[in-house]
């Protein structure tokens, strides 16, 4: 341990709910570099998934699913001041558990706001509430019943979370290279302003994961680089994307939320059946799928300028994600199968044999066209940098360490997101997992040799209208 960076000391003890593809790979960073002992860790999961690596580390492993009516039971006699709650589960209420610790005085961090099982696809609830948006502004309520409470982050993993903290830094190189200053905004005020100067129109959470393995996908059998619960459950409910002012086509099959902050919309489609066109810097332009995520909905609302109830200015912000080929394909059998998941599930790691995931923020509408910046992480690195992840949740389970360690260093701002956190800490805690940090123009738009062999309906006045970038 004594090779790696203490970056802070775990306040004591650290319960880790869910062990999955997220929770097997944040352990040896947590081993690494936040002074715990293997003793000072208890794991409480819903299955046998991770066991063998819980057992390699000498590391207590309960298996105990949780659910509505035994939660408090199970987690309460676990969790109190100088506890770490890391909450990497899938149907298991984040809101639950965020106010859970907030009643024991225990730190918390996820990496999305799960509900609890079913959720995701109620019949009974309508695709509003079944929403992330409609999550987020659950979370964002206890705020108002836990003022000044003990640190809880909240959506801080790859993406959500990294991609924020990378989003305030390419708006510092855009900044500079177009206006070249290098001053840095102090409050949310500031870097809504900032966008606004830098006339940002489009943000896209752009990613290609191209990782490959010598083991393809079966027939009935879903594939993925993470969490197969995780990405069927946000690709089952209703597509949303940030919806932002310089939007001239309300999409036919789009709606507004009739609650809350009135940053984001929502297509009356599961997002696993939504493509959108995009281009990351290895890769180039893709078609990939709108993926609900709660930083479509938080950087539009953080970036927003109002003039008193008025809002002036906000960007369109979405995810764009083209999972690796055999998620690609698994995903297509799902869908085809009418959303029912294949019986068979695996998630890639070790026989992962080539391949990146190529994860960052395109932003575009500037005076130099589109800017992406983010990281380019390959898989043979991941291997070499941490046990147990892949380039995919390296990525994520970096932020998981990062958001830890901002959190033991400010243990007392109560409910937050990833926008409320100090970007530059973060990132410094990510780094040396991330491969190669990358910032890159491109001239590339939506509109890119379209009308050259099919007469599309276009917006041709402005390339990074929405209508220009889904694929119908």
């Amino acid at each position: 341990m004594n090779e790696y960076t203490l970056h802070a000391r775990a306040p004591g003890k650290i319960v880790m709910v869910g062990f999955g593809a997220i929770g097997q790979g944040v352990l040896p960073l947590i081993l690494r570099h936040l002074g715990v002992t293997v003793d000072a860790i208890t794991i409480v999961t819903a299955d046998e998934r991770g066991h063998d690596e819980a057992r390699e580390y000498g590391i207590q492993f309960v298996r105990h699913a949780l659910t509505r009516e035994n939660y408090r039971a199970v987690l309460s006699p676990l969790i109190g001041p100088g506890t770490f709650m890391v909450n990497l589960s899938v149907d298991v209420s984040s809101i639950a558990l965020i106010e859970l610790c907030q009643q024991h005085d225990t730190l918390y961090i996820d990496t999305c706001i799960e509900p609890w099982a079913g959720g995701y696809t109620d019949p009974n609830l309508s695709f509003s509430e079944r929403s992330n948006y409609a999550f987020r502004e659950q979370a964002l309520a206890l705020r108002t019943k836990y003022p000044s409470g003990t640190t809880a982050i909240f959506a801080n993993g790859a993406n959500p979370g990294m991609v924020s903290h990378l989003l305030k830094q390419a708006l510092l190189n855009l900044h500079q290279d177009l206006h070249g200053e290098l001053t840095m905004p102090v409050d949310r005020a500031g870097w809504a302003a900032l966008a606004q100067k830098l006339n940002i129109k489009m943000i896209h959470v752009a990613e290609r994961d191209t990782q490959i393995t010598d083991q393809p996908k079966q027939m009935n059998e879903f594939v993925n680089t993470w969490s197969v619960d995780g990405f069927v459950g946000e690709g089952c409910q209703p597509a949303e994307l940030g919806w932002g002012t310089h939007e001239r086509h309300f999409p036919v099959d789009g709606e507004s939320h009739a609650f809350g902050c009135g940053a984001a919309i929502f297509l009356k489609r599961p997002g696993s059946t939504v493509r959108v066109r995009t281009w990351t810097p290895d890769y180039g332009p893709f078609h990939g799928f709108l993926i609900t995520h709660n930083e479509a909905i938080s950087v539009s609302d953080y970036l927003t300028v109002r003039d008193g109830d008025k809002v002036v200015y906000r960007p369109t912000c979405h995810y764009s994600y083209h999972p690796s080929d055999s998620a690609v394909v698994s995903l297509h059998e799902f869908n085809g199968r009418n959303f029912k998941l294949q019986p068979q599930q695996r998630i890639l790691r070790d026989e992962i044999t080539d391949g990146m995931d190529e994860l960052g923020v395109l932003l575009a509408g500037h005076a130099k066209g589109a800017y992406w910046y983010g990281s380019q992480l390959t898989a043979r690195e991941a291997k070499q940098l941490a046990p147990y992840n892949s380039a995919t949740s390296l990525q994520v389970t970096s932020a998981v360490l990062a958001g830890m360690v901002w959190a033991i260093e400010n243990p007392r701002v109560g409910i937050v997101e990833a926008e409320d956190m100090d970007f530059v800490r973060t990132l410094e805690v990510q780094r040396p997992y991330l491969g190669k940090i990358l910032g890159e123009y491109t001239d590339w738009t939506p509109l890119l040799h379209r009308n050259e062999v099919f007469d599309e309906d276009v917006d041709a006045s402005d390339p990074w209208q929405f209508k220009n970038v889904r694929v119908l």
